[in-house]
């Protein structure tokens, strides 16, 4: 065996190589945290990012009782489509946050009540402004609105049982429409009373089939009969207005909050 001739020893490496290492590694680390904060902020961007059309706001209008009426709505006429109603409805479904199919009814009992009471002078829109308050167009607590007419589940309120600022109503139907046989409960995307529902009740389409609170060509019809009054009230005045809403529900803050909607409604539909 050979013999080396001196002693290994070992060279030390040179310092620049491992500055330069580390410059590397730290480039590495910032390109990672970066291209990990990047992701982060467009998942959450993902997630801000609207869905659809923002909400139709609606601002609160402290109207006085009796001070005034709604701004004029008017509903469709005859025209040159093949379909007047259900293209109104569709224009009017873009500029607004209520879907066509309740629009169709509001408009539609609208048109009833120009035929059977003119004098009355209801607007699709304060239907709408009543829609909105009470079911948001039968869309609440998970139901929505079907091309029937009909909520996915049946729309019913609290049991009026005289709780604190709740009325007192035994039950009138049997719980027939509301399924409580102790107390009456608001029904339908309308929330009528049943003994107010039994009054004023009247099928919307002509097929023989009795009137359905859930149905909102029915609610809106009956809503527009009670409003009404059998004729009895002009709408299109301020006092006639009020008064109208106010037996809806007997609250200065409710009929500010319809004649609010209607009003936004009305406004928006006549925007082209």
């Amino acid at each position: 065996m050979v013999q080396p001739s001196e002693p290994r020893t070992s060279a030390p490496r040179p310092r620049n190589g491992n500055v330069f290492g580390r410059i590397v590694l730290v480039l590495l680390l910032i390109v990672v945290v970066a291209a990990g904060a990047w992701g982060l902020g467009a998942l959450n961007r993902k997630d801000a990012a609207p869905l659809g059309p923002p909400p139709f706001l609606v601002p609160i209008q402290e109207v006085n009782p009796g001070e005034a009426a709604p701004g004029n709505a008017a509903a469709p006429g005859t025209t040159q489509d093949a379909n007047p109603l259900a293209d109104w409805a569709t224009r009017v479904a873009s500029k607004t946050d209520i879907p066509a199919r309740a629009l169709h009814a509001y408009a539609s009992a609208d048109l009833t009540m120009q035929r059977e009471f003119p004098s009355c002078r209801i607007s699709w829109a304060t239907l709408a402004g009543i829609g909105r308050v009470e079911s948001h167009h039968g869309n609440i607590n998970g139901a929505k609105l079907q091309e029937n007419g009909l909520p996915t589940r049946p729309i019913i309120g609290i049991p009026l049982d005289g709780s604190p600022g709740v009325k007192a109503i035994h039950d009138t139907d049997g719980g027939r429409l509301d399924g409580d046989t102790t107390w009456d409960r608001a029904v339908g995307p309308m929330q009528f009373i049943p003994g107010t529902w039994n009054r004023w009740a009247k099928r919307a389409a002509d097929d023989g089939l009795p009137a359905d609170p859930q149905n909102i060509d029915d609610a809106a019809l009956a809503a527009a009969r009670y409003l009404c009054g059998a004729g009895a009230r002009d709408l299109g005045t301020g006092q006639g207005w009020w008064a109208a809403v106010m037996t809806y529900n007997n609250s200065v803050e409710y009929g500010q909050n319809v004649f609010s909607g209607a009003d936004a409604y009305a406004r928006a539909s006549a925007q082209q």
